[in-house]
C-alpha cells in the first residue's frame, strides 16, 4: 500500500487488519470493496453477489503456508502430518506420546485467532474437517503466539508462514533465537531427509506440506482503486514485494 500510494499519490488505501471470517463479512455487508484472504468465494457467497448485480473478481496473488513453532528447549522438531492432525484433534494429547523421551508434558497448542484463516485451513486441510481438540486455545494475533510459544516451553505454536520468514521485519526476527519452526514430512514418510521446513523453496516445489494460496477479492461494480491496486499486486514490482515479505510471489 505505501509503495502504492507513493507511485499514485492521488490514491488513498485504508486498510482493516481482521480475522478472515470477519473480512468476508464486511465484503458481503458491502463495507468494503477489496479483501486478500487464503480462499475464494463459496457459491452461495457467489450468488448472493450475483442477485445484487455485483460479479465478483478473484485473483491469485502469491503463494503462503502455515508455520509450526515450538519452543526453544523442545527436542520434537520433526513431525509427520499425521502427528501434527492427531493433535489437532485431541488424539494425541502430551509430548511424550510423540517423543517417550521428551520431558515436555501435555501439549498446549495455540492459534493466532479462532476465527482466522490459519484455525480454518487446521480443520479443512490438516484435520479433514474433524473439529478441533477443545484444549486448543488462541490469542489476538501471530505475534502474540510468537510470544508466547517463545516464554512456553510445552507449547506448539500455529501461526502464517511470513513471520518467521519476513527478514525486514525486525520485531519477529528478534523472537527467532527463542524459537524453532518445526520441520514437516508427508504422511508414510520418515523425518529427517523427507522432513522440510516451511520457506519460499520448499513452498515452490510443493515439498512442504501445509500451502495455502492468497487472493485478492474484489466486490467492486466500478474499475478503479480495487483494480489497480490488484494490477500493481499481480505486477512486477507488487510480486517483488511479496518476495521479500517471505511467501512466494
Amino acid at each position: 500500500i505505501e509503495v502504492f500510494e507513493s507511485i499514485y499519490y492521488s490514491s488513498k488505501i485504508e486498510d482493516i487488519p481482521c480475522p478472515e471470517v470477519e473480512a468476508f463479512n464486511l465484503l458481503l455487508k458491502d463495507s468494503v470493496r477489496m479483501i486478500i484472504a487464503t480462499r475464494t468465494l463459496t457459491n452461495e457467497e457467489k450468488e448472493y453477489f450475483n442477485s445484487v448485480k455485483i460479479f465478483p473478481k478473484e485473483v491469485k496473488i502469491a503463494v503462503d503456508g502455515i508455520a509450526l513453532i515450538v519452543h526453544r528447549e523442545n527436542r520434537d522438531t520433526m513431525l509427520t502430518t499425521g502427528v501434527i492432525r492427531d493433535i489437532l484433534i485431541g488424539k494425541i494429547k502430551n509430548w511424550q506420546e510423540v517423543n517417550p523421551e521428551s520431558k515436555l508434558g501435555s501439549i498446549k497448542v495455540i492459534f493466532d485467532n479462532p476465527h482466522s484463516s490459519t484455525a480454518e485451513f487446521a480443520v479443512k486441510s490438516i484435520c479433514n474437517n474433524e473439529p478441533l481438540s477443545s484444549t486448543i486455545s488462541a490469542l489476538n494475533n501471530n505475534r502474540d503466539v510468537i510470544d508466547f510459544v517463545a516464554k512456553t516451553p510445552n507449547a506448539l505454536g500455529i501461526i502464517g508462514v511470513n513471520w518467521i520468514s519476513n527478514q525486514r521485519d525486525t520485531t519477529c526476527m528478534g523472537f527467532l533465537d527463542k524459537i524453532q519452526v518445526i520441520a514437516v514430512s508427508k504422511e508414510n514418510t520418515a523425518t529427517g531427509a523427507n522432513s522440510f521446513q516451511p520457506y519460499q523453496a520448499y513452498l515452490a516445489n510443493g515439498q512442504y506440506a501445509f500451502t495455502r494460496h492468497v487472493y485478492a477479492i474484489l466486490a467492486d461494480p466500478r474499475i478503479g482503486l480495487t483494480s489497480g491496486f490488484t494490477s500493481f499486486i499481480t505486477g512486477d514490482r507488487g510480486q517483488r514485494i511479496i518476495l521479500k515479505s517471505g511467501i512466494l510471489p
